[in-house]
């Protein structure tokens, strides 16, 4: 299963995303990414060059909640190169804004809502949505299954899997301990996303530094 680093804290990119990047370089992540709010484009674009000249996958989650916004967000995640676009509900417009382009679109399922986003909906509703987004074209959905306020986070997970077939299931959002991951990859889940628990040092309570916290994470992953 792939780890997803967001080098996000509090659903907002960091300031010194760049710096992190640097000091993280040795960990060898293949999967880093951020959220389209807390930084200026210029950066957006620089974090997005570094993550490619690192070999890594790169991911921009997109956290505005008007629609314009979001396609605003589509179209940045297409002018910087990103390789998968997470978030958002506007699968029609967002599909028309990438296509072509090698921007992959990774929806949410269910109702999304509020600000940290929390996720609505039943099972039966997000394994129809994942059923619907793949027909539609898109390479996967990201769930926020543990932000779910009315299903078993587990139990989304395998109704998004059922729905998605062979589509990329990501998991994001308030991922935090080794067990969950344990019980997302058992689930059917592709990837996952952690950020502010690395940076807080909550995942590894008993590790210091931020490389110890990503290396604890990969650990779990195998």
């Amino acid at each position: 299963m792939d780890f997803v680093f967001m080098l996000t804290r509090s659903d907002a990119t960091v300031s010194d995303g760049l710096e992190v990047l640097d000091d993280i370089r040795s960990v060898g992540l293949t999967h880093i990414g951020f959220k389209d709010v807390g930084v200026p484009p210029d950066v957006l674009r620089e974090l997005s060059r570094r993550i490619t000249e690192m070999g890594a996958t790169s991911y921009l989650e997109v956290v505005s909640t008007s629609t314009e916004t979001m396609l605003q967000s589509a179209r940045v995640a297409v002018d910087i190169g990103i390789d998968r676009l997470l978030g958002g509900t506007q699968v029609d417009a967002v599909l028309e804004i990438v296509k072509g382009s090698k921007t992959q679109y990774l929806p949410f399922p269910g109702r999304p809502f509020d600000h940290p986003t929390k996720l609505a909906g039943s099972v039966e509703l997000v394994e129809e949505h994942c059923k619907a987004f793949r027909a539609k074209g898109c390479a996967g959905v990201d769930l926020l299954a543990y932000r779910a306020t009315e299903a078993d986070p587990i139990e989304l997970v395998k109704a998004a899997r059922r729905g998605i077939g062979d589509g990329i299931l990501l998991v994001a959002g308030a991922v935090k301990t080794a067990d969950q991951i344990r019980a997302l990859k058992a689930a059917g889940a592709d990837s996952f996303t952690i950020g502010s628990a690395a940076f807080d040092g909550s995942y590894a309570p008993n590790l210091g530094s931020l490389r110890s916290q990503l290396r604890a994470v990969l650990d779990a992953c195998r």
